[in-house]
């Protein structure tokens, strides 16, 4: 869903933003996304994360490329702050989703690995992960292994504070992505936005 909803805010882009045709990049996503869903049901799991980390490289080069465009038409004034501030927005929320995808991807060697453990051992220190027995059983947390929505929460705060909250980075690789997340949030909130407010 994650993936498709990128290819949708890709779409709502205005033509000049995007490599190709608007629809492109949600007919490739989806076209991805069969073989790697049918591995993921039949049991695959090597062929659905070679399929899972294609869709995410070609989810990564959908929005480089498209802030790359935007940034470089900003000088010519060529679009309207309406069109500016529609595709900072765009271009924001599908930044969320693709880090969000990679977390939930590479964390603790990918949502494949993540099932056969008992305990998450990760990239990442979830709140749960600290909680003692008791208090876990207590919140019904005694299996508790992070999902999407737990790497999608620390996608959002990474874009949204540009920096990590309630869970701190453990390792290197984790520390680098968050970096670049940060960096391209700031990118389009702060230049882009800011110069369709300065223009309104």
């Amino acid at each position: 869903m994650a993936a498709l909803a990128v290819g949708l805010l890709a779409y709502i882009l205005p033509e000049p933003m995007t490599v190709g045709p608007a629809w492109l990049p949600f007919v490739l996503i989806a076209a991805l996304m069969i073989p790697t869903l049918a591995f993921h049901r039949a049991g695959n799991t090597r062929l659905n994360d070679i399929f899972g980390y294609s869709v995410l490289v070609l989810l990564t080069l959908v929005v480089a490329s498209s802030l790359g465009l935007l940034i470089l038409r900003l000088p010519s004034h060529a679009d309207s702050p309406g069109a500016l501030l529609r595709s900072a927005g765009a271009l924001w929320a599908a930044n969320v989703l693709v880090f969000a995808s990679w977390y939930w991807r590479l964390d603790g060697g990918g949502p494949n690995q993540r099932v056969q453990r008992d305990e998450h051992h990760g990239a990442f220190l979830f709140p749960q992960m600290l909680m003692d027995k008791k208090l876990r059983h207590a919140l019904h947390q005694e299996d508790w292994n992070p999902g999407f929505i737990d790497y999608l929460f620390l996608a959002f705060n990474t874009s949204t504070a540009f920096s990590p909250t309630d869970v701190p980075v453990l390792t290197h690789w984790a520390k680098i992505m968050m970096i670049v997340q940060s960096t391209i949030s700031l990118t389009t909130l702060a230049l882009i936005a800011a110069r369709a407010v300065n223009i309104l």
